[in-house]
């Protein structure tokens, strides 16, 4: 079986091609990885697998109807969820819906994929909505989870799923990774410049770069968030650009920092849909400026 848009992770790969092809899918798996590991990508695949009509050691054949449907987003059995940016935004009301759903027989195929991205969003009442479904799951439904990290969900949600790690590829060395969070360290501080024009200077080449710019996003988040420690009277810091951090300290509230995170989370998960990179890195620095206050 085959995962474009993953990179790496072979013994992942290898364990759940084995299982579509000995049909012994377990019935909820958890991708747990940090953007870029190709955990969205990997769910996809899955859930086209699952709905595909070829023999089972060829899905997804990516030729019947249930994959064309899928690739275009359409099939009727597969349902996808999505927390936001925020903490506790994957909402109790949508897992309930979910819940109802997933013991009516399939439309087309012969089973139902619920694919829920962002997990670590769930409120805890969302999870434990969940967890009665994952206890005794209909035979027909095949539950698809993915988060950051499984530590940020329940022990007994956890523990009724199967979880596979992913692992981001490493493409920088030393070198290139130190001018990369420099690169992150001079765009939060811009956020917060009196004028536009500084941090579309530094963020125009990005629209070229799509993985520079997967890269320096996730240094944003570090720098960020440790401003934010710093904000609440912290000092442990995950980054290495102090300046950058006292910057940010100095010229934003910790509601705009919070907000200036959320941001930057969400232009990740855009970008993991494969969002426009002009638009993507435009609106990158339009929202980042507005919740910065300027």
């Amino acid at each position: 079986m085959e995962f474009p848009g993953v990179a790496g992770n072979e013994a992942v790969k290898e364990s759940l091609s084995l299982a579509v092809a000995e049909q012994r899918m377990p019935h909820a798996i958890l991708l747990e990885g940090e953007p870029g590991s190709g955990r969205h990508a990997m769910a996809k695949q899955l859930a086209m697998a699952a709905v595909c009509s070829a023999q089972p050691e060829a899905r997804p054949c990516g030729e019947c109807s249930h994959c064309v449907k899928s690739k275009a987003g359409s099939h009727p059995d597969i349902f996808m969820a999505e927390g936001g940016a925020a903490a506790r935004s994957f909402h109790v009301d949508v897992i309930r819906e979910i819940r109802s759903d997933a013991f009516i027989k399939p439309n087309e195929a012969a089973c139902k994929v619920y694919l829920l991205f962002g997990a670590q969003a769930m409120s805890p009442q969302a999870q434990n909505a969940l967890l009665k479904v994952l206890e005794e799951p209909p035979d027909q439904a095949l539950f698809i989870l993915t988060c950051n990290a499984a530590t940020e969900l329940l022990p007994t949600v956890r523990s009724r799923t199967q979880i596979f790690t992913l692992e981001a590829p490493e493409e920088w060395d030393e070198e290139e990774r130190r001018a990369i969070a420099c690169q992150a360290g001079e765009i939060a501080k811009a956020a917060t410049a009196s004028r536009e024009a500084e941090l579309l200077s530094l963020t125009a080449h990005l629209v070229k770069d799509r993985e520079r710019f997967r890269a320096v996003l996730g240094h944003l988040v570090l720098i960020l968030r440790d401003a934010c420690v710093r904000r609440a009277g912290g000092m442990t810091l995950l980054s290495d650009q102090r300046d950058a951090v006292t910057s940010l300290c100095q010229n934003a509230a910790k509601s705009q920092l919070l907000a200036m995170l959320q941001v930057v989370q969400e232009i990740q998960k855009q970008q993991e849909r494969n969002a426009n990179a002009t638009l993507l890195t435009t609106c990158f620095c339009a929202q980042l400026r507005r919740a910065a206050g300027k």
